[in-house]
């Protein structure tokens, strides 16, 4: 009887085992053909965007395109965050006194054309010390579904844009107002945002260490380097911890 009971439960060991190995090759295998499938949705793309980290994606940009494609320290976060999303791009020019009621208009009509995954991108000219966005813009955007905002200049409304969780990157935060000071100079255009250039439809990505900016036509390449990167990194850790040096780890993976 005990020999009986020894044998149906090795038996049952061996099916779970080999059950467990047929589920884990098959979640791979699904993963694999995701990752490798020539044209993903823009939601699919987005969400892997999201689980890579910034640092990551700065890397894989400068070994496949030699160029610096992170804004700098100046651009903060006001609360610590994490989005990944597509550009919608707005220029505002200095206007200083204008008494144009309309001289905004068309700021606030791209943001009412933006939608599910966009990233406001905002440039003013010579806007450090007045606010591109607050608390009203923030709400749009969040109602609509936006990712985030990288503003190159101001924001304003911070208690508030916390309050409703929506994240935002400023180079400072100042409680003027644009009003009478700017007038709108386009949407869905090249701007330059804290010195980087970003196109319309580009991947802007963000976390506690920054922004970075991904063309969209280099965006799957980047992606997937960048995850090798990921990958290499988060297992240095363990090696690291055990072995207690991270020279072993740099030689066993090759990563820095």
């Amino acid at each position: 009887m005990n020999k009986f009971f020894r044998i149906v439960t090795l038996s049952t060991v061996v099916f779970i085992a080999g059950s467990v190995s047929i589920f884990v090759i098959a979640f791979h295998g699904v993963r694999s053909v995701r990752a490798g499938a020539s044209n993903p949705s823009d939601a699919e793309l987005i969400a892997e965007f999201r689980h890579v980290e910034v640092a990551s994606l700065s890397d894989a940009l400068e070994q496949l395109t030699g160029q610096r494609m992170y804004m700098s320290h100046r651009m903060q976060p006001i609360v610590a965050t994490k989005f990944a999303g597509f550009a919608r791009t707005v220029l505002l020019r200095k206007d200083e006194g204008n008494q144009d009621p309309a001289a905004l208009n068309g700021m606030l009509q791209a943001i009412d054309e933006g939608s599910t995954d966009s990233v406001y991108v905002m440039v003013l000219e010579d806007g450090e010390n007045i606010a591109g966005m607050g608390g009203l813009m923030g709400t749009a955007m969040a109602a609509r579904g936006y990712a985030g905002a990288v503003i190159d200049g101001g924001v304003r409304d911070v208690a508030y844009l916390r309050k409703i969780s929506f994240p935002v990157y400023a180079t400072g935060i100042v409680p003027s107002t644009s009003v009478h000071h700017y007038r709108f100079g386009g949407a869905q255009i090249q701007v330059t945002c804290d010195g980087v250039k970003v196109n319309p439809g580009d991947i802007v990505a963000a976390d506690s260490d920054g922004v970075v900016v991904v063309p969209r036509a280099r965006a799957q390449e980047v992606l997937s380097l960048a995850q090798q990167m990921d990958f290499k990194e988060h297992s240095m850790y363990a090696i690291i911890e055990q072995t207690k040096s991270i020279l072993e780890a740099v030689k066993k993976f090759g990563r820095l």
